[in-house]
């Protein structure tokens, strides 16, 4: 049974940091690029991230670039997105997601996590 299964969020004051984990199983992870989205409240979802199966190719949007880190521990069937100096308009519940392709588009990822509640204050 494929399952993905995200923690790590909580209440940061801005400036901050938090390292998102996405737990995988019932497959293996770098059989897949795994994603992580993002929503908050009144706004569509958005790509934030992914990592490709090879772990050769990595996406990050605009506005986290240089703030966040992903990455993979094989080993633990684990993806992790590190974020760093977080601003308020990253708040939002933050979710990963598992797809066959490298890519962005969310119709393209098959498993979602249940998501984790990010939330940037002061």
């Amino acid at each position: 049974q494929v399952q993905l299964v995200e923690s790590g969020g909580g209440l940061v004051q801005p400036g901050g940091s938090l390292r998102l984990s996405c737990a995988a199983s019932g497959f293996t992870l770098n059989d897949y690029t795994i994603g992580w989205f993002r929503q908050a409240p009144g706004k569509e979802r958005e790509g934030v991230s992914y990592l490709s199966s090879s772990g050769g190719v990595t996406y990050y949007l605009d506005s986290v670039k240089g703030r966040f880190t992903i990455s993979r521990d094989n080993a633990k069937n684990t993806v992790y997105l590190q974020m760093n100096s977080l601003k308020p308009e990253d708040t939002a519940v933050y979710y990963c997601a598992r797809s066959g392709r490298a890519s962005m588009r969310p119709g393209f990822y098959d498993y979602w996590g249940q998501g984790t509640q990010v939330t940037v204050s002061s």
